[in-house]
């Protein structure tokens, strides 16, 4: 099934996606909930980030070929991390498919991205083991990590490198069913393939994430956890380009992407 969050007329809600339509749902898709009679055409609905998360986890350095580039591009010898690594980002920086990324007007670049699978938390969870991790999981979406880079390497938190506002596109909608080490992801830019890579090469798996977050941190649902992003992230990001993340099961990602004006 696929579950997005919708905007018709100032109205928001959830709804169930079957091809081009949307059921409208009533209840919460993190609670109990159902379909009504009532269907839209998907074209006629704006697409919403699927859930408004309020804590936002990511996965540092999960993948063994992203580390290889971003060595070889940086002159660096950074070693794959012994332990996984969980960051944050704000819930300020998200926006929906078909919003537009936005690249500060002092940005010195570049700016690139990092396609990732996110899981969507269902349900509250503490003291998860691996083998039940995944029992907290609501489904799967699609995120687009932006970060500058150069900023990257000056701020210790990555408050502005990864944070800006609009750096982190999510959707188009929740996959459920999904299992997290077998999908493939792919990147484009202007329609071109930048890069596809496959989940089963994570570092740590999802279901190591969820397990370390709860031992020490509840869950809640609606909560967010992006895994990672493979290969490179190249090509760099300018003004009038167009970034999409995709996935068969969940969807196509889509952002234009503009420099602000000084």
């Amino acid at each position: 099934m696929k579950l997005g969050r919708f905007e018709q007329q100032g109205r928001i809600f959830h709804g169930a996606v079957e091809g081009d339509q949307v059921a409208e749902l009533e209840g919460s898709i993190f609670d109990r909930y159902r379909a009504t009679s009532k269907k839209h055409a998907l074209s006629t609905l704006k697409t919403l980030v699927p859930c408004v998360p309020a804590n936002f986890y990511c996965a540092g350095l999960n993948y063994a070929a992203h580390i290889e580039w971003a060595n070889k591009r940086a002159g660096l010898n950074r070693k794959p991390p012994e332990k996984a690594d969980i960051g944050y980002r704000s819930p300020n920086a998200l926006i929906a498919t078909g919003e537009s990324i936005v690249i500060p007007a002092d940005s010195p670049g570049p700016v690139q991205f990092e396609g990732e699978l996110v899981a969507v938390i269902g349900k509250k969870a503490r003291n998860l083991s691996e083998q039940d991790a995944l029992s907290c999981v609501l489904g799967y979406t699609l995120g687009n990590d932006l970060s500058e880079r150069s900023w990257q390497k000056q701020d210790r938190t990555l408050w502005r490198a990864k944070n800006c506002d609009t750096f982190k596109p999510m959707g188009p909608f929740i996959a459920t069913g999904l299992d997290p080490m077998k999908l493939t992801v792919g990147i484009r830019v202007n329609g071109a393939t930048a890069t596809e890579y496959d989940t089963g090469k994570m570092l740590f798996s999802a279901q190591h994430y969820i397990a370390q977050i709860t031992r020490y941190m509840t869950l809640y649902p609606g909560d967010v956890l992006w895994l990672g992003t493979d290969n490179a992230t190249e090509p760099d990001l300018k003004d009038g380009d167009t970034v999409e993340i995709y996935q068969q099961d969940i969807g196509v990602l889509t952002n234009p992407v503009r420099r602000a004006r000084a």
